[in-house]
């Protein structure tokens, strides 16, 4: 699926502000992921991290040699650079753990990264919904992927991975009233 302008600002307001349970989608997928230290404070990083991103994917001029920072933390862009050992251990380790994950997947430069955000681009098979801490050090990512099983997510799991994540499993389809019922759980 493209994204569109209209569907970019929904999910950028689903990142700034938890959506309601009427909007949601029949079915989400489900990434849970363990981490290291505070679950909020992991939630707040990997949101900091996907805002500037999705924000770039409504306004950006994608035809362009290299896109504009602005807004993406500087953690982010060091463990996204030629220069990782400026990130701080956490997300270090998460590049590690992005590679082991992935099979041996290579660590993402910051531009090919935003790029992947390119509205045309149809690697992206999913739209951020929600973060839900759901335990000290488990979070529950979900993110819409219009009810695939399978769909491109190597950029979600890449800052899932950097932000912080010791673990991750997923992503699994659930009904949506599974989500709505953490959601309301966790307020």
């Amino acid at each position: 699926m493209m994204h569109t302008c209209d569907s970019l600002a929904a999910e950028l307001q689903r990142i700034q502000s938890r959506p309601s349970a009427a909007a949601a989608p029949p079915v989400l997928s489900l990434f849970v992921v363990d981490v290291q230290g505070d679950a909020a404070e992991y939630a707040r990083r990997l949101r900091s991290v996907i805002s500037p991103a999705v924000r770039l994917g409504g306004r950006a001029d994608f035809e362009q040699e290299s896109l504009p920072v602005d807004g993406v933390p500087d953690w982010f862009a060091a463990v996204s650079s030629q220069a990782p050992e400026q990130a701080p251990q956490f997300a270090r380790a998460g590049r590690d753990r992005y590679a082991e994950h992935t099979g041996g997947g290579r660590p993402w430069e910051l531009q090919d990264w935003l790029y992947r955000f390119d509205p045309d681009e149809d690697s992206r098979g999913w739209e951020w919904w929600d973060a839900t801490p759901v335990g000290p050090s488990r979070v529950h990512i979900w993110a819409d992927s219009w009810g695939e099983s399978s769909f491109g997510c190597q950029e979600l799991l890449w800052a899932a991975c950097t932000a912080g994540a010791v673990r991750i499993d997923g992503p699994a389809v659930h009904t949506s009233a599974v989500w709505s019922a953490e959601r309301d759980a966790t307020r």
